[in-house]
């Protein structure tokens, strides 16, 4: 599923320990444009991590994938640069962008040394508001965008997660992938991928986070010198809510494999609700932990049913789902999807012990301090926070929040998180035994 992964970003390692005892500064700059920032000026390095609410789910009518194949060309000329030249000046200057596009989203990365920091930022800038978007880019770029595609149309993992979003989330823009289709990328022009960006870029939905060898007075001279030249608004507004249209049953798709893939959900909890993090606790417990969750060892160590098993908890702008993925023989993914749906009823009846609790809590909070391991991490981390509305002492409140939960929490919203009568299974593949059913 296109959402069911995240993708990693290049991480630059810089001076931070394994540690989340980090001060998080909150910077306005001249020009008013928020920003939060870690100082860390033991190695001449800064990561800039900014992004803009609505991301792929902004694309026209018809035009699926536009905004794709914009955020991808944004590097392939600006200014008076062909791609080329801009390649040579990036190089040049050891700078690092990176641009991406989730279907809530659109990022922006960049990584730069101190003594380089002004002409990264001026060259970033042009990418931003003075991209060439040359035919030739373009077309080269969507070639890149169609084999993507075309690839994805052999991989039943892939197949499953398209047509769990297209009967999910229907005509919404969660319900197509972000790539676009081979129909809508072939016939997008490049007055198309000019519109994509003007949908994309606009102040009223930024958000920033740096990282590393600069100063509060620094980044807002730096803020308002890359930003401040954007719009103030994007040129449509954000799409509206999702409505989850998937009844429970069996979807099967025929595909010649001798595994099935299989990926199985309802709909979920919203990030800001206040059960989240006891919510979150269970999934670790029931499907999140690896070799440790208990539908690990249900399927994989008893039975011996399947390589890996996992649900998570998706909490997207616009919906939200419990999702899970699991391969089996085709020969038996039929006796998958029972036990999946036996040990889905059994979390929502009994909920989870108190040493399967407690040894999650263990878990969670010693693993949470490595994710700040470098500037690009934490930067990602921050910006990520203020996008859900979380406080900027969250870092160091987490894990208390964490141990916090009480058995009798967790197990009172066992059955509001895990609801067996509501599940679905799109099952890619040749499953003996098994047939599409609502």
């Amino acid at each position: 599923m296109k959402r069911f992964w995240f993708a990693v970003a290049l991480m630059f390692l810089a001076a931070f320990p394994a540690r989340a005892e980090i001060t998080v500064q909150e910077v306005t700059s001249p020009g008013g444009i928020k920003a939060w920032l870690v100082e860390e000026h033991s190695i001449p390095f800064t990561a800039l991590e900014i992004r803009f609410r609505g991301g792929a789910a902004l694309d026209a009518p018809d035009k699926r994938g536009a905004i794709n194949l914009m955020m991808a060309t944004l590097e392939e000329g600006a200014g008076d640069m062909d791609a080329q030249a801009f390649a040579e000046a990036r190089e040049a200057l050891a700078a690092s962008y990176r641009f991406n596009v989730y279907d809530d989203v659109a990022t922006i990365s960049a990584r730069f040394l101190t003594e380089n920091r002004d002409e990264a930022i001026d060259l970033l800038k042009l990418a931003l508001t003075s991209p060439r978007f040359d035919p030739d880019a373009i077309d080269r770029v969507r070639e890149q965008v169609l084999s993507i595609i075309r690839s994805e149309e052999t991989d039943p993992a892939d197949v499953a997660g398209k047509t769990f979003d297209r009967l999910a989330w229907g005509d919404h823009p969660y319900g197509s992938s972000r790539n676009g289709t081979i129909e809508t990328v072939t016939a997008l022009t490049r007055e198309d991928v000019v519109d994509a960006h003007a949908r994309v870029f606009g102040k009223d939905r930024l958000y920033v986070a740096a990282t590393g060898d600069i100063t509060a007075q620094e980044l807002g001279v730096l803020l308002d010198k890359l930003l401040a030249d954007l719009p103030p608004n994007a040129s449509v507004p954000l799409p509206p809510r999702a409505d989850y249209q998937l009844e429970p049953g069996i979807t099967v798709v025929p595909f010649d494999t001798p595994q099935s893939v299989a990926l199985f959900g309802h709909r979920g909890i919203k990030r800001d609700d206040p059960d989240y993090i006891p919510a979150f606790i269970l999934n670790e417990i029931f499907g999140g932990r690896g070799l440790e969750s208990r539908l690990m060892r249900e399927l994989r160590e008893k039975r011996g049913l399947t390589y890996g098993i996992s649900t998570s908890l998706l909490p997207m702008e616009f919906g939200e789902l419990v999702i899970g993925q699991v391969r089996s023989d085709n020969a038996r993914m039929g006796e998958s999807i029972d036990l999946i749906r036996q040990e889905w009823a059994r979390i929502a009846r009994e909920g989870v012990t108190e040493q399967e609790l407690e040894e999650a809590k263990t878990y969670l909070t010693g693993a949470y301090p490595l994710r700040f391991d470098g500037n690009a991490p934490i930067a990602r981390i921050l910006v990520g926070m203020q996008m859900i509305g979380l406080p900027r002492d969250y870092i160091r409140t987490r894990n208390d929040l964490v141990r916090a939960v009480t058995l009798e929490e967790i197990n009172r919203i066992a059955g509001r998180i895990y609801q067996p009568d509501q599940l679905h299974f799109v099952v890619v593949g040749q499953p003996e035994g098994v047939t599409s059913a609502n």
